[in-house]
């Protein structure tokens, strides 16, 4: 099971964006998805920033195992998850 968050429709509404975004790692945590799959879009590169900043938040690192950059697609990041084992 992979989860999608596309953040087109609220890219310039920043405290929506952090909303989305505990909302999607909450919601992968709960259903246990090994994938978040995020799409900030192409566009400056500010909301792809931004997403990145927020993923190494030192809270929000606690709760994935790695990010990948999609190195096919610039706007789009994946966050991966490990539920039940121990980070390495």
């Amino acid at each position: 099971m992979k989860l999608k968050l596309d953040l087109h429709e609220i890219y310039n509404k920043g405290s929506e964006i952090d909303r989305a975004l505990d909302a999607i790692i909450a919601e992968a945590i709960a259903k246990k998805a090994p994938l978040v799959e995020i799409i900030p879009g192409k566009g400056s590169g500010q909301l792809k920033k931004r997403v990145l900043r927020y993923l190494d938040r030192k809270d929000v690192k606690a709760l994935y195992h790695r990010v990948e950059k999609d190195s096919d697609n610039f706007g789009r990041v994946f966050v991966h998850f490990q539920h039940g084992k121990a980070k390495r």
